[in-house]
């Protein structure tokens, strides 16, 4: 594929200084936000659907990334979602998708997205898109996405494309790769990786290929990985077996893609065509926004009854997390739900936080979301309540 050029620089004089305002230990001021780092969201919105359990009268508070689990999330009917993200970019594939569902059907989107196969005229259908005049100028100066499906060119999803096309080969066949997707029972699946798949070849390769330096410069930013202990690869691998045995491949929309380079017997949430309709009649009641999460907070003035907060903790110090975190719970509402993941930096409300706003979290219970997490690279999930 053609590499495409990254996009420009928010011109925003405003923005610009109140960023290089912020503390020096922000994530902010420690990576590039200028880029698409994620065209899709790898994370499961069935669990987080399930998680949060929201309500008619709910408002909720999402990480925007791609727009995937904000759109999983309104397909819900609350009253109100506000998806927020400190990335232009990101919110630039938000309102692409927002025009996606209310101007394509169900298989336009997955084709001219890229994450199906199928033959069309990106350019002709692009030039029909309404969106916001800056998500339209964004996507005219880096016109090369479009051409090639948007929706698999972000920095993440280029390199599970580098694994699936040139470390992968290495280790195992196209025929093995299938046999592992296909239909199996657990006991089937267990013996397939014991006995084919986790040979000496794939733990070497996958050691190297998610290791903290190799995920850092070709897939996340390497800030991401500024307090993580330990070996990065060794954690994944762990997970990336249970994904493998215990849950299903043949079920799985994540590990499919990373290994095919598009959804075949399973899709994500926000793709399947039972959604599309409900994601389609709610699309009013979502309001993306480039702004912090911190921003965000000291600014709105209501209550929020439900937070999707993706990995952000993961991106700083323990003491950081209690401070935003606080911030977070004087703007929640009695009952407010808070739902989050741990990738591989171990963070969760703190003891002082749980007792002086009255947070609980049922560890039993957040680890059998876990285990049934389709996106498995994560380590830990939380529920936390009021």
């Amino acid at each position: 594929m053609k590499t495409e050029s990254n996009p420009p620089v928010c011109s925003n004089r405003l923005q610009h200084e109140k960023a290089n305002s912020l503390p020096p230990q922000s994530i902010e001021n420690r990576a590039k936000f200028n880029i698409i780092r994620y065209s899709q969201v790898w994370e499961d919105a069935d669990l987080l659907i399930e998680a949060l359990n929201l309500h008619k009268t709910d408002t909720v508070l999402s990480i925007a990334s791609a727009g995937d689990n904000a759109f999983a999330l309104a397909a819900q009917s609350p009253a109100k979602v506000y998806a927020i993200d400190l990335s232009e970019a990101q919110i630039a594939c938000c309102e692409m998708r927002r025009a996606m569902y209310r101007q394509l059907s169900h298989g336009e989107h997955l084709v001219f997205g890229g994450v199906i196969r199928g033959k069309m005229d990106r350019a002709e259908i692009f030039d029909k898109l309404e969106m916001p005049a800056f998500a339209k100028e964004y996507w005219l100066n880096n016109f090369g996405y479009i051409k090639h499906g948007f929706m698999a060119l972000g920095k993440f999803e280029k390199y599970f494309a580098t694994f699936r096309k040139k470390a992968l080969p290495l280790v195992h066949s196209r025929r093995n790769v299938n046999e592992l997707l296909s239909p199996k029972t657990e006991p089937d699946r267990r013996a397939f990786y014991n006995n084919v798949w986790n040979n000496r070849r794939w733990q070497i390769m996958f050691r190297i290929f998610f290791s903290r330096f190799m995920m850092g410069r070709l897939g996340r930013d390497k800030e991401f990985f500024k307090f993580v202990e330990g070996s990065v690869a060794d954690k994944i691998l762990t997970r990336t077996e249970h994904a493998l045995t215990t849950l299903d491949p043949a079920q799985n929309p994540y590990l499919q893609f990373i290994l095919n380079g598009e959804y075949t017997t399973a899709l994500p949430y926000s793709l399947r065509e039972e959604s599309y309709d409900q994601i389609k009649a709610n699309l009013d009641n979502i309001e993306f926004r480039k702004v912090s999460i911190e921003t965000f907070a000291s600014e709105f003035d209501g209550k929020i009854d439900a937070f999707n907060l993706s990995d952000i903790f993961e991106y700083m110090t323990q003491d950081a997390m209690d401070s935003l975190y606080e911030t977070i719970l004087q703007k929640a509402a009695p009952g407010a739900r808070f739902a989050y993941w741990n990738m591989l930096a171990p963070r969760k409300c703190s003891d002082t936080l749980m007792k002086k706003y009255g947070v609980t979290t049922d560890a039993s219970k957040n680890d059998a979301f876990l285990m049934k997490d389709k996106a498995f690279f994560y380590s830990k999930f939380y529920l936390d309540t009021i």
